[in-house]
């Protein structure tokens, strides 16, 4: 690639990043300038965030970075969008029976009541006023019993 500045035309050379799994770790190997920089890191995400540090250490903040994997830069592509766009492998979901309901949870509802925020919830005089939860009994109550 030929760069002109200042009128000058000057050959930009493009540093390569090589990728190479071993075993669960990845070995990165950054060549430019007449340097080469190496170090392993524990998956390809971590490998290319470590890439782009030594490509810091060479010193050209200007430069273009080929990442090659297998020394395809299509492979890397590939390897690395699928590590960042794969979910992490969670535990299977355990369904209870239909009408069960998990110990965790029928233990828990019996000991407090869920939590209001405090704008929905009422004053303690209020509270404190508010009928029994029991029914009264029918003998009590000032509505006339309807006749059918």
């Amino acid at each position: 690639m030929v760069v002109e500045e200042r009128g000058v035309r000057q050959m930009v050379e493009a540093i390569t990043a090589t990728y190479v799994q071993e075993d669960a770790d990845w070995a990165i190997t950054v060549s430019g300038h007449g340097k080469e920089l190496t170090a392993r890191a524990p998956g390809i995400i971590a490998a290319r965030d470590r890439a782009d540090q030594l490509v810091e250490e060479l010193g050209d903040g200007k430069a273009t970075v080929v990442h090659l994997l297998n020394g395809s830069a299509l492979d890397f592509t590939s390897a690395y969008m699928t590590a960042r766009l794969t979910l992490p492998k969670l535990p299977p979901l355990e369904v209870p029976p239909p009408g069960s309901v998990p110990k965790q949870q029928t233990t828990e509802a019996a000991e407090k009541k869920p939590q209001l925020p405090p704008s929905k919830q009422l004053p303690k005089a209020v509270e404190d006023r508010k009928a029994p939860a029991e029914p009264a009994p029918a003998a009590e109550s000032k509505a006339p019993a309807k006749q059918a």
